[in-house]
């Protein structure tokens, strides 16, 4: 048998959690010396400190890996709550991926502060253009808002435009608006170019109008990275005397499976101010 230190040693957690896990009932010693209250544990213990470990850092509650490790769970009901804690984990993952995303954009903005080029900054004028489009509501126009709402609707236009046999004429075209109901929170129109006759259903065909003078750059990557391009434009509108119309159009021009190789065009309408 190992005291609780050496037992603590050999499987690698603290004295004060082997005394909780004692407390909670979790594991309890193999024996208790009834004089001095020395806790004792034999070595088969450690498979089940394993269990308990592992399970833990799943994310179960102390009573769930109870019953686990007391099979008061059967194998299928312990597959579900599994496969459920993997699906937390993995949106946990991807969440963490995506502020990390957020992070280094922020970072590049403020590394090239001074110093952005904006030679590749060009005023327009954008012809109206008719497209078919869904609309939702995102929380803000920040990247992580609008991106987990638009990517849902381009791929419900998609297959909307399909059932209807509508073939898609040109690009994405995205534009944003103020919500009605206020609060920071942001229109988002998923538009595709095509030639159809205009229609209100479930299936909305419109003219864009266009753009008198647009300020346009060319952003490379994912969109979620697009803070430092956006910025730049910003930069050039602010030094050249111009001011902003409302929130730029973005135009996909390539949009290839791996999104770092996506090319959008952000087109800012712009007046002379």
């Amino acid at each position: 048998m190992f005291t609780i230190g050496d037992f603590a040693r050999h499987g690698r957690v603290s004295v004060r959690m082997l005394r909780h896990y004692d407390a909670t009932g979790l594991l309890r010693p193999a024996h208790v010396d009834p004089v001095s209250g020395y806790r004792y544990y034999t070595a088969a213990q450690l498979a089940r400190l394993n269990r308990v470990i592992a399970l833990k850092e799943l994310g179960f509650t102390l009573q769930q890996v109870r019953d686990i490790v007391d099979e008061k769970v059967g194998a299928e009901e312990l597959r579900g709550m599994l496969r459920l804690r993997r699906a937390d984990l993995e949106a946990t993952v991807a969440a963490a991926g995506a502020r990390l995303v957020q992070v280094e954009a922020r970072l590049r903005a403020i590394e090239s502060e001074g110093h952005m080029p904006t030679d590749d900054v060009v005023i327009k004028t954008v012809p109206a253009v008719r497209v078919a489009e869904l609309t939702a509501t995102a929380a803000s126009f920040a990247p992580e808002a609008i991106g987990p709402v638009i990517g849902p609707l381009y791929d419900e236009l998609c297959r909307r435009l399909e059932a209807a046999g509508i073939t898609p004429s040109g690009p994405g075209v995205a534009y944003y608006e103020d919500a009605p109901e206020g609060g920071g929170r942001i229109s988002v129109h998923a538009a595709l170019q095509v030639s159809a006759p205009l229609q209100d259903g479930a299936l909305r065909i419109l003219d864009l109008p266009p753009l008198d003078q647009a300020a346009t750059v060319v952003h490379r990557g994912s969109m979620d990275a697009v803070v430092p391009t956006a910025q730049t434009l910003a930069h050039w509108i602010d030094a050249h005397g111009y001011r902003s119309d409302g929130y730029p159009r973005e135009v996909t021009l390539e949009c290839p499976e791996n999104r770092d190789e996506w090319v959008t065009e952000l087109q800012a309408p712009v007046s002379r101010a």
